[in-house]
């Protein structure tokens, strides 16, 4: 079953609030929440105060942390009450131990991978996270083309979790739209994080169904 998650980085913060509203009412699953911090990627986007405002929707947070030494703030997102909590494997330093501090807190543990790192990197993770985030575009802005390559990344990835035995969800991570996420979905995603295609659609619930419609 597809998943859907909205990414609040696209929504207009002028208007947070209703747009946040509005994707609750399309049928989102989670609200995409990417915190950035201006060293681990280029652009600066919103801390604690957007998680806890976005967290009052009852929509389910899925924070990804594209940020340096993530783990100095798992535990305030968390307390925020997120749902599932994403760290970059470029930016852990010690990633089993970090995914483990993230179950302990009642979170799901996620691990991201740029699109220039090879998906043999979780090799010897498998079984420690319950979402790979595969990012198909660099990360720190929106509305950013496609990577073929990284695309491809998706299928290696989850017959390496299926090969381990290992219970994964991949998640997919750039310029999610409606003619992009079948070959997404075909090599093996199954959360889909979409951002301008979304919020600039003239009827978001049908976006979100069509997404959700969507097979391998």
């Amino acid at each position: 079953m597809i998943k859907v998650a909205a990414s609040i980085l696209a929504a207009d913060f002028l208007n947070l609030g209703a747009d946040i509203d509005r994707m609750r009412a399309a049928g989102v699953d989670y609200l995409h929440c990417d915190v950035m911090d201006g060293r681990f990627v280029p652009n600066i986007s919103f801390g604690q105060g957007v998680i806890r405002a976005a967290g009052k929707s009852g929509v389910p947070l899925d924070v990804h942390l594209m940020i340096e030494e993530p783990d100095k703030y798992i535990d305030d997102f968390a307390a925020l009450g997120a749902k599932i909590i994403t760290v970059h494997y470029e930016a852990a330093k010690h990633l089993n131990r970090t995914l483990a501090h993230i179950r302990e807190l009642g979170c799901l543990a996620g691990v991201s991978i740029c699109p220039a790192t090879p998906p043999e990197v979780l090799e010897w993770s498998m079984g420690d996270f319950d979402v790979a985030l595969v990012m198909t575009v660099n990360p720190g802005f929106g509305g950013q083309k496609i990577i073929p390559s990284a695309v491809r990344k998706i299928a290696v990835l989850r017959d390496m979790i299926e090969k381990s035995g290992a219970s994964a969800e991949i998640e997919v991570d750039g310029n999610v739209a409606l003619n992009t996420a079948p070959e997404i979905v075909k090599n093996g995603a199954s959360l889909l994080v979409t951002g301008s295609a979304l919020f600039k659609a003239e009827n978001a619930p049908a976006f979100v169904s069509q997404l959700k419609k969507l097979e391998p």
